[in-house]
Order: C-alpha cells, then structure tokens, then sequence
C-alpha cells in the first residue's frame, strides 16, 4: 500500500499546492522554478472559477490560481492526458487572466501585472521537441529579444525526466523527482537538504488524512486509475488496428510470417482467438502454438 498521496489526482494535487495551510510549498516549488528571475514571499489563492463577465460567453475553472504580493497571477496545473486544442486551452486560460485585469474608466492606462502559467503535463506534447521544461515567451522572431514579460507559459513534461535521486542537482529537479515518484516512495527525500520536503511528507502521508479526506482521495484515485484504463485500452486499440491494416495488406501479398508475427501481439494483447482468426486467416492450432 502506498504511502504517500498521488500528486497526479486532482485531490492529490490540490492538497499539496492548493490550500492555505501548505501555501509555502507553493511558494517554494514556483521560487525553485524560476530562481534567479524573481523571489515570492506571499500568495494569496483567488477563487479558480471565474464566471463569464456576459450572459452567453464562456467561463474557466483553474486548478490553482494565486497572486504574489506584488500583484503577479500564476495558474497552475495538472494534466493526466493529451487534449484536443491543449496549447490554444493554454492560450485562452492565460490571456482570460490578462484580459480581466482591464479596469472600467478613463484613467486605466493598461497597467498589467505579469501571468505566468505553469503546466504540469503526465504526458508528452505532441509536435514539440521532447524536454522536461518548455519556456514560452513573447519575443522578437529574428532577434528573439523579449517584446513583453506580461504573458508566459512554462510546460514540464514529467516524462522527459528520467533522473534518479542522486542526480538531482538543483531544488528543481528535487521537486521534480518527489512529485513524480512520490506513490512509490517509502521515504521523503531531501528533507536534510530541505525543510520544505519535511513539511511536504507530512502533508501528503496517506495515514495523516482525515476520515473526510480519505474518502474524497480514494474517489480522486479511481477517476486517476480508471482515466489511465481508458488511455491504455485506446491506445491497445489502436495498435490493434494498426497491426489488422497491415494484415489485411500482408494476408494479400502471403506474407505467413507476418501473419504469425502479428497473431502473436494480438494475442499477447488479449485478444480472442476469434479475433485473431478473423484478421489473420490463422486456424486455432495455428494460434495456440504462438
């Protein structure tokens, strides 16, 4: 049994970075993120749902969403899956917070603060070169000199990081690490490095939820758990497919090793042996000696 909270639940998450009694684990993990550039000393959490400002136009709900004493909004987020339009979703998230800045009167002269967006993503971005931190400014295409710093986005790929603990050299690759391999861990890491780490064991030990907790944490985990079935039989699905469309071309051409190859995957797979007949023209016999 895990000992340790899983930070990819939505539950999971929020509990380590969206409420008031953990809110330094917030200010450190966004401190380590973007250390030499800023220093936050306080965040106030806003309400994550912001409603349309007219009848008919469409709302957002963040996961978290903080301002810094000096006025700077931050959203930040989990993603479990690839979404359709994940980037413009981004887009439309951040430039909602921008917008709503905007104050009524003559004398608002576009006084914005600066929002950042950070992108916590179990998955990899398609389209894009694989890494674990992806910065995303607004800046000069030829001379690539920053035209504002009023909007940026910060994508973390968490399965671009392979490192192991002792490879961690800087506080951000610890936090990395933590919050990827936190529900296999059987220990915190980094605590004698790091008070904040000791904190964070205390917040997510599984034994230290309330009976109320508990019962809102195994229901995130089952959404978590049954969301990656999901992802994992589209994808077996699809493999499925994949390999039919290229039996279907290699039964034409009398390719018997190549049936035989791909009657065995599919029935790896667990697929049926009806189903393995029917795409592979392969008798029962055939099948069972795979």
């Amino acid at each position: 049994m895990a000992k340790f909270i899983n930070p990819f639940t939505d539950v999971g998450f929020k509990k380590i970075f969206g409420q008031e009694v953990s809110k330094d684990l917030l200010i450190d993990f966004l401190n380590d993120l973007l250390v030499d550039e800023k220093s936050i000393t306080d965040i106030t959490f806003l309400d994550k749902e912001i409603l349309p400002e007219y009848m008919g136009d469409r709302g957002v709900i963040y996961d978290i969403y903080c301002t810094t004493e000096n006025g700077e909004q931050f959203i930040v987020e989990m993603q479990n899956r690839q979404q359709v339009n994940f980037r413009e979703r981004a887009l439309y998230y951040l430039s909602h917070a921008v917008s709503r800045q905007g104050e009524k009167g003559a004398d608002w002269r576009f006084g914005l603060k600066a929002v950042y967006g950070v992108f916590f993503m179990n998955f990899r971005l398609e389209d894009m070169p694989h890494k674990l931190r992806t910065d995303i400014v607004l800046s000069d295409r030829d001379t690539h000199e920053q035209f504002s710093d009023k909007l940026r986005f910060i994508f973390i790929e968490l399965p671009s990081f392979r490192k192991e603990e002792e490879e961690c050299v800087t506080d951000f690759e610890r936090w990395i690490y933590v919050l990827k391999n936190m529900e296999t861990l059987n220990r915190m890491p980094f605590k004698a490095r790091k008070s904040v780490f000791e904190k964070l064991e205390k917040i997510v030990d599984i034994a230290s939820l309330s009976k109320e907790e508990r019962m809102k944490y195994d229901e995130s985990i089952k959404v978590y758990r049954d969301s990656l079935v999901t992802m994992e039989f589209a994808e077996q699905k699809g493999r499925a497919e994949g390999l039919a469309e290229g039996m279907a071309k290699g039964k034409a051409e009398g390719k018997a090793e190549e049936r035989r190859i791909i009657a065995g995957q599919l029935k790896r797979m667990g697929m049926s042996f009806d189903a393995i007949r029917e795409v592979t023209g392969l008798s029962d016999s055939e099948i069972d000696k795979l």
